[in-house]
Protein backbone atom coordinates (compact mmCIF):
# COMPACT_ATOMS: atom_id res chain seq x y z
CA UNK A 1 0.00 0.00 0.00
CA UNK A 2 2.84 2.40 0.87
CA UNK A 3 4.50 1.76 -2.49
CA UNK A 4 1.18 2.36 -4.28
CA UNK A 5 0.73 5.74 -2.64
CA UNK A 6 4.27 6.75 -3.60
CA UNK A 7 3.26 6.45 -7.25
CA UNK A 8 0.06 8.41 -6.71
CA UNK A 9 2.02 10.96 -4.70
CA UNK A 10 4.44 11.42 -7.60
CA UNK A 11 1.61 11.90 -10.08
CA UNK A 12 -0.16 14.35 -7.76
CA UNK A 13 3.08 16.29 -7.21
CA UNK A 14 3.49 16.73 -11.00
CA UNK A 15 -0.12 17.89 -11.32
CA UNK A 16 0.12 20.37 -8.43
CA UNK A 17 3.41 21.75 -9.76
CA UNK A 18 1.89 22.44 -13.20
CA UNK A 19 -1.20 23.99 -11.61
CA UNK A 20 0.98 26.25 -9.45
CA UNK A 21 3.13 27.27 -12.41
CA UNK A 22 0.09 28.15 -14.48
CA UNK A 23 -1.49 30.06 -11.59
CA UNK A 24 1.65 32.18 -11.15
CA UNK A 25 1.96 32.85 -14.90
CA UNK A 26 -1.77 33.41 -15.48
CA UNK A 27 -1.91 37.19 -14.79
CA UNK A 28 0.97 37.75 -17.22
CA UNK A 29 -0.53 35.75 -20.12
CA UNK A 30 -2.44 37.28 -23.02
CA UNK A 31 -6.18 36.63 -23.12
CA UNK A 32 -5.74 34.24 -26.05
CA UNK A 33 -2.91 31.69 -26.11
CA UNK A 34 -1.61 29.10 -28.62
CA UNK A 35 -2.95 25.62 -27.91
CA UNK A 36 -2.23 23.60 -31.06
CA UNK A 37 0.54 23.34 -33.65
CA UNK A 38 0.56 21.80 -37.13
CA UNK A 39 3.05 19.31 -38.55
CA UNK A 40 5.40 22.16 -39.48
CA UNK A 41 5.45 23.59 -35.95
CA UNK A 42 3.20 26.54 -36.77
CA UNK A 43 0.40 27.54 -34.41
CA UNK A 44 -2.97 26.59 -35.90
CA UNK A 45 -5.16 26.64 -32.82
CA UNK A 46 -5.79 29.34 -30.21
CA UNK A 47 -8.01 29.52 -27.16
CA UNK A 48 -8.73 31.49 -23.98
CA UNK A 49 -5.96 31.21 -21.43
CA UNK A 50 -8.19 29.47 -18.88
CA UNK A 51 -8.11 26.39 -21.17
CA UNK A 52 -4.51 25.85 -20.11
CA UNK A 53 -5.86 24.57 -16.81
CA UNK A 54 -8.28 22.26 -18.62
CA UNK A 55 -5.63 20.67 -20.86
CA UNK A 56 -2.94 20.77 -18.17
CA UNK A 57 -3.90 19.88 -14.59
CA UNK A 58 -7.34 18.78 -15.78
CA UNK A 59 -6.06 16.13 -18.18
CA UNK A 60 -3.34 15.04 -15.75
CA UNK A 61 -5.94 14.54 -13.01
CA UNK A 62 -8.13 12.61 -15.44
CA UNK A 63 -5.25 10.20 -16.17
CA UNK A 64 -4.81 9.53 -12.43
CA UNK A 65 -8.55 8.97 -11.94
CA UNK A 66 -8.69 6.66 -14.97
CA UNK A 67 -5.75 4.57 -13.74
CA UNK A 68 -7.40 4.37 -10.31
CA UNK A 69 -10.70 3.11 -11.78
CA UNK A 70 -9.44 0.62 -14.37
CA UNK A 71 -8.28 -2.07 -11.87
CA UNK A 72 -11.80 -2.16 -10.40
CA UNK A 73 -13.27 -2.53 -13.89
CA UNK A 74 -10.93 -5.38 -14.88
CA UNK A 75 -12.63 -8.76 -15.43
CA UNK A 76 -11.33 -11.86 -13.67
CA UNK A 77 -8.09 -13.34 -15.02
CA UNK A 78 -7.20 -9.94 -16.49
CA UNK A 79 -6.52 -8.05 -13.25
CA UNK A 80 -3.61 -5.62 -12.95
CA UNK A 81 -2.73 -6.74 -9.42
CA UNK A 82 0.02 -9.04 -10.68
CA UNK A 83 1.92 -6.07 -12.13
CA UNK A 84 0.51 -3.15 -10.13
CA UNK A 85 3.86 -1.44 -9.59
CA UNK A 86 4.53 -1.47 -13.33
CA UNK A 87 0.98 -0.31 -14.02
CA UNK A 88 1.40 2.66 -11.67
CA UNK A 89 4.86 3.41 -13.04
CA UNK A 90 3.28 3.80 -16.49
CA UNK A 91 0.69 6.17 -14.96
CA UNK A 92 3.44 8.36 -13.49
CA UNK A 93 5.40 8.39 -16.76
CA UNK A 94 2.28 9.48 -18.68
CA UNK A 95 1.49 12.22 -16.16
CA UNK A 96 5.10 13.42 -16.27
CA UNK A 97 4.91 13.52 -20.07
CA UNK A 98 1.76 15.63 -19.85
CA UNK A 99 3.55 17.95 -17.41
CA UNK A 100 6.42 18.35 -19.88
CA UNK A 101 4.08 19.15 -22.77
CA UNK A 102 2.20 21.68 -20.69
CA UNK A 103 5.44 23.41 -19.72
CA UNK A 104 6.19 23.74 -23.43
CA UNK A 105 2.72 25.15 -24.10
CA UNK A 106 3.00 27.56 -21.17
CA UNK A 107 6.41 28.75 -22.39
CA UNK A 108 4.95 29.37 -25.85
CA UNK A 109 2.03 31.27 -24.32
CA UNK A 110 4.54 33.51 -22.53
CA UNK A 111 6.27 34.30 -25.82
CA UNK A 112 9.30 32.03 -25.43
CA UNK A 113 10.32 30.79 -28.87
CA UNK A 114 11.12 27.11 -29.36
CA UNK A 115 10.57 24.33 -31.89
CA UNK A 116 7.41 22.82 -30.41
CA UNK A 117 7.25 19.77 -32.67
CA UNK A 118 10.88 18.80 -32.10
CA UNK A 119 10.56 19.34 -28.35
CA UNK A 120 7.44 17.18 -28.16
CA UNK A 121 8.93 14.50 -30.40
CA UNK A 122 11.96 14.31 -28.11
CA UNK A 123 9.66 13.90 -25.11
CA UNK A 124 7.61 11.22 -26.85
CA UNK A 125 10.81 9.38 -27.80
CA UNK A 126 11.89 9.33 -24.16
CA UNK A 127 8.39 8.18 -23.16
CA UNK A 128 8.60 5.24 -25.59
CA UNK A 129 12.00 4.24 -24.19
CA UNK A 130 10.74 4.44 -20.60
CA UNK A 131 7.67 2.38 -21.49
CA UNK A 132 9.86 -0.21 -23.18
CA UNK A 133 11.91 -0.46 -20.01
CA UNK A 134 8.96 -2.12 -18.22
CA UNK A 135 6.80 -3.65 -20.97
CA UNK A 136 8.20 -7.11 -20.28
CA UNK A 137 6.58 -6.97 -16.83
CA UNK A 138 3.10 -6.14 -18.11
CA UNK A 139 0.71 -9.08 -17.77
CA UNK A 140 -2.36 -9.79 -19.87
CA UNK A 141 -5.02 -7.10 -19.47
CA UNK A 142 -7.41 -5.02 -21.56
CA UNK A 143 -5.92 -1.56 -20.98
CA UNK A 144 -2.19 -1.30 -21.56
CA UNK A 145 0.35 -3.17 -23.64
CA UNK A 146 0.30 -4.82 -27.07
CA UNK A 147 -3.38 -5.76 -27.18
CA UNK A 148 -3.82 -7.70 -30.41
CA UNK A 149 -6.32 -10.55 -30.92
CA UNK A 150 -3.42 -13.01 -30.61
CA UNK A 151 -1.96 -11.67 -27.35
CA UNK A 152 -5.40 -11.46 -25.74
CA UNK A 153 -6.18 -15.03 -26.86
CA UNK A 154 -3.01 -16.56 -25.41
CA UNK A 155 -1.18 -15.65 -22.22
CA UNK A 156 1.96 -17.32 -23.58
CA UNK A 157 1.84 -15.20 -26.74
CA UNK A 158 1.20 -12.12 -24.58
CA UNK A 159 4.27 -12.71 -22.43
CA UNK A 160 6.63 -13.48 -25.31
CA UNK A 161 5.33 -10.54 -27.34
CA UNK A 162 5.87 -8.12 -24.47
CA UNK A 163 9.40 -9.32 -23.90
CA UNK A 164 10.03 -8.61 -27.57
CA UNK A 165 8.20 -5.27 -27.35
CA UNK A 166 10.34 -4.21 -24.40
CA UNK A 167 13.38 -4.39 -26.69
CA UNK A 168 11.80 -2.72 -29.73
CA UNK A 169 10.21 0.13 -27.72
CA UNK A 170 13.40 0.84 -25.77
CA UNK A 171 15.59 0.78 -28.88
CA UNK A 172 13.14 2.80 -30.98
CA UNK A 173 12.79 5.42 -28.25
CA UNK A 174 16.52 5.89 -27.85
CA UNK A 175 17.13 5.97 -31.62
CA UNK A 176 14.31 8.49 -32.13
CA UNK A 177 15.59 10.65 -29.28
CA UNK A 178 19.12 10.67 -30.73
CA UNK A 179 17.79 11.50 -34.20
CA UNK A 180 15.69 14.33 -32.78
CA UNK A 181 18.63 15.83 -30.91
CA UNK A 182 20.80 15.56 -34.04
CA UNK A 183 18.22 17.53 -36.02
CA UNK A 184 16.90 14.84 -38.35
CA UNK A 185 13.75 15.62 -40.37
CA UNK A 186 10.60 15.12 -38.32
CA UNK A 187 9.51 11.98 -40.18
CA UNK A 188 12.75 10.06 -39.50
CA UNK A 189 12.46 9.72 -35.68
CA UNK A 190 8.69 9.35 -36.10
CA UNK A 191 9.30 6.39 -38.44
CA UNK A 192 11.64 4.85 -35.86
CA UNK A 193 8.95 5.09 -33.17
CA UNK A 194 6.28 3.69 -35.49
CA UNK A 195 8.50 0.75 -36.43
CA UNK A 196 9.24 -0.05 -32.79
CA UNK A 197 5.53 0.08 -31.94
CA UNK A 198 4.23 -1.96 -34.90
CA UNK A 199 6.89 -4.69 -34.88
CA UNK A 200 5.48 -6.40 -31.73
CA UNK A 201 1.98 -6.51 -33.24
CA UNK A 202 3.31 -8.33 -36.31
CA UNK A 203 5.42 -10.55 -34.07
CA UNK A 204 2.35 -11.56 -32.05
CA UNK A 205 0.54 -12.75 -35.19
CA UNK A 206 3.54 -14.74 -36.47
CA UNK A 207 4.17 -16.28 -33.06
CA UNK A 208 0.51 -17.22 -32.58
CA UNK A 209 0.32 -18.94 -35.99
CA UNK A 210 3.56 -20.83 -35.33
CA UNK A 211 2.27 -22.11 -31.99
CA UNK A 212 -1.10 -22.91 -33.57
CA UNK A 213 0.50 -25.03 -36.30
CA UNK A 214 2.52 -26.93 -33.68
CA UNK A 215 -0.59 -27.51 -31.56
CA UNK A 216 0.94 -25.69 -28.58
CA UNK A 217 -1.95 -23.34 -27.88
Amino acid sequence: MTVTWKYYGGAMACTIAIFAGMAVAYPHLPATVPLHWDAHGRVNGWGPKWELFLWGPGMMSLIVVMFSALPWLSPKKFEVDSFRSTYLYIMVVLVAMMAYINLLVLAAAMGMAHDMNRAILGGVSLLIALMGNVLGKVRRNFYIGIRTPWTIASEHVWNLTHRFAAKTFFAAGLVALALTVLGSPFWVPFAAILTGALAPAVYSLILYKQLERRGEL
